[in-house]
């Protein structure tokens, strides 16, 4: 499994407006939802209800809200970079600007621990961090986050 195999290019977004954790989620959701074609309040709920149970603000300024969907048939990731960093309540107590949701099938069993590990390494790395932070646009965030470079990104989305 890698990344390219949890996003595509279109999954990757810059500024959304969210000034809390809350709002965030819920912009998400509402970006998930719409390219997924599901309701963005069951999204939502299933990230809150996880959340309920501990935060996902890993540290270092990095969030992977992540959660099991009934029907989902593959995961589905978004990735977003925060202008300003928001209150996450994360297990480190700073705010988060990298986030990563990951949407999990509800019968991919082990794989979703396979799937939040190479999220967590990758954006915990602090040089990969850096040039998240410093990306220029989407294509950009999107060939960092996989390791991809030019065509060879767009071509990985295309084929999603």
């Amino acid at each position: 499994m890698e990344i390219k195999d949890l996003i595509a290019p279109e999954g990757v977004i810059t500024a959304p407006s969210a000034s809390g954790k809350v709002q965030l989620l819920r912009v998400l959701s509402q970006t998930a939802g719409k390219a997924l074609g599901i309701d963005s309040l069951v999204v939502l709920r299933a990230l809150q209800a996880r959340e309920e149970l501990g935060s996902t603000g890993v540290g270092q300024s990095v969030a992977i809200p992540h959660c099991a969907l009934p029907g989902l048939g593959r995961f589905f990731g978004l990735f977003a970079r925060l202008p300003r960093p928001i209150e996450f309540q994360a297990i480190d107590g700073q705010p988060v600007d990298l986030v990563f949701l990951l949407l999990i099938p509800e019968r991919a069993g082990k794989d979703h621990l396979t799937a939040l590990a190479l999220i967590s390494r990758r954006l915990r790395d602090r040089e990969t961090a850096a040039r998240l932070r410093a990306a220029a646009d989407e294509l950009e965030l999107y060939q960092i986050l996989t390791g991809s470079t030019g065509t060879a990104a767009l071509n990985a989305g295309a084929s999603q």
